[in-house]
Formats: structure tokens, sequence, C-alpha cells
């Protein structure tokens, strides 16, 4: 299959390349040349005019930092330019409305199109092992699963437009409040005495077992390795976490939905990320305590 990959950074660089390893012709944009010589490198055909990516192809994948240039890049170089039959894929984390607003858009035109946001980091994305979260039309869905298969371990069709967008926003919410107390319950206990890798023995398997602390462990020297034995480089960016959890605001808002474990959680990323740790790992939030 002929695809364009429009947006080719920490994840999607490695996306792209999967498509590759998946047998696929891929036609890359992105602003960096950088991102372009490393996607050449992988495989990639590459283009300095996103309109000119989408020319011939039979779908578009983009993964870009945030809604108005989601909504600014199918506007202005893919809907009218890619053709009539290709299916859409944005695998971007942007606000519900304006994935519903782009997909309402690119139907009108003709196409199919899907949010596809996407779970598990720069290694995942590299490794071919995202889980995808799609909202869209059971055919657009169908479509899309072919494209999304060679970049991940799972596809999971969330619902109809904007499902893949809420879905993503709800996880990382919730992914926020397990680190905050992981980290909370962790350094509790040291401080109470109890070696740090005795209450992960214990906790892992009893009523505290969750993914921040089995899977990713916010200890240095605890539990399972993670960025905590990195000093919290790699992984999953504490300024991402935070976007995803202003999203995740923004959407409660709109649908008054009380989450005030949801807000406690974006106040203190908000704090953390503010006194200058954007870069790190979201869970050397445990440095807080």
């Amino acid at each position: 299959m002929k695809i364009a990959f429009i947006g080719l950074g920490n994840m999607g660089g490695g996306m792209a390349a999967n498509l590759v390893k998946g047998g696929h012709e891929v036609r890359a944009f992105d602003l960096s040349e950088e991102a372009l010589a490393h996607a050449r490198e992988n495989g990639c055909e590459t283009f300095t005019d996103a309109a000119e990516a989408v020319r011939g192809v039979e779908a578009v994948v983009t993964m870009l930092p945030n809604g108005a240039i989601v909504k600014s890049v199918y506007e202005g170089s893919v809907i009218g330019k890619a053709p009539a039959g290709a299916v859409l894929l944005d695998c971007s984390t942007i606000d519900v409305a304006t994935a519903k607003t782009v997909i309402a858009e690119a139907e009108a035109a003709g196409y199919a199109m899907v949010d596809a946001p996407v779970s598990g980091g720069i290694a995942a994305a590299n490794g071919g092992t995202l889980t995808f979260m799609v909202g869209g039309s059971d055919e657009a869905f169908a479509r899309a699963s072919k494209v999304l298969e060679p970049m991940g371990k799972a596809v999971i069709h969330a619902g109809a437009a904007g499902a893949g967008q809420t879905a993503k926003i709800c996880n990382n919410m919730l992914l926020a409040i397990t680190m905050i107390g992981t980290a909370e319950a962790m350094k509790m206990a040291e401080k109470l005495g109890l070696d740090p890798q005795k209450f992960y023995e214990i906790s892992s398997q009893s009523s505290g077992y969750n993914w921040s602390l089995n899977a990713y462990t916010p200890m240095p020297g605890v539990g399972v390795a993670s960025p905590a034995d990195n000093d919290y480089q790699g992984g999953f960016a504490t300024a991402l976490m935070l976007k995803d959890l202003r999203l995740a605001m923004e959407a409660a808002q709109a649908a008054d939905a009380a989450v005030p474990l949801g807000s406690r959680a974006a106040a203190l990323y908000e704090d953390f990320a503010g006194a200058g740790n954007g870069g790190l790992d979201f869970s050397a939030i445990i440095r807080t305590y």
C-alpha cells in the first residue's frame, strides 16, 4: 500500500519505519530536515511539501503536536489533495471537538477517516507495539486497521468519531492518578522504615497492584527496569502527560463530568512541569515527595 506519513517526530519516525518494515511504500513529510533524513535511512521516500506527499496514496497517517496543527494540515494539505478513495488516520492526541470537526470535514469531502491516538510511548513506537484507540465508522475502522497493524500490538475500535481521543485522555488521566498514588505510597512506606523493594514485592502481588507500580516502577533500583533507572530520561515526558491532562480537564468541563482526582493530578503535574521538569519522564513526579 502507498501511504503518506505526516509528522516524523519521536513517535512518528518509528511508526513510519514500521510501515516500511510491513511492506508498505511510505511517502514521508516533516518540517525537520533531520527527521526527513532519518526517514530516508529507514526506507521512506521524503517530501518537503505535505500536499505533494499525499498525491496518489491509498492512506494518509498524521502524527502532529496539537489540534490546531491537525486541522490546518488536513484543511490545507490533505483534504482535496489526497485521492478521494484514500483512508485518513490521525494518530495525534488532540481535543475531542477538533477530532470530530476534522473527521466531519473529511467525510463531507468523500473520505473515510478515523482518529487513532496511541498508547505505549517512544519505545513502543519504535518496536511496533503501540495500542491504537480508534474512533470512526465501522467501514473506516476496517480500512484503517490494515494500516495500523504493522505499527501496533492492539488496534481497538473505541466507537464513533472522537471516541479514540476520549479513550486516550481518560486512560492517561487514570495513568497520572495511579502514578501519583504509587509514588506517594512508595515514599510513605520508605519514610516509615519499610525497604522499598519489600514494599514493591508485597504491593505488586496484592491489592495495590497497578500498572504504574508493576510495569513502570517510579523509584530507581526498585521493581522493574524503567526510566527511573535512567535518571528519568526517555519514556513519556512530563510535558506530554500535562498536555493530555489539560485536554482531559477541557473535556471534563465540556461534559460536566466530576473529576476531583483528575483535577488534582493536573495541578500537581502543572507545578512539576513549571519547576523545570517538563523533559523528565512523568514518573519523576516521585521526586516531589
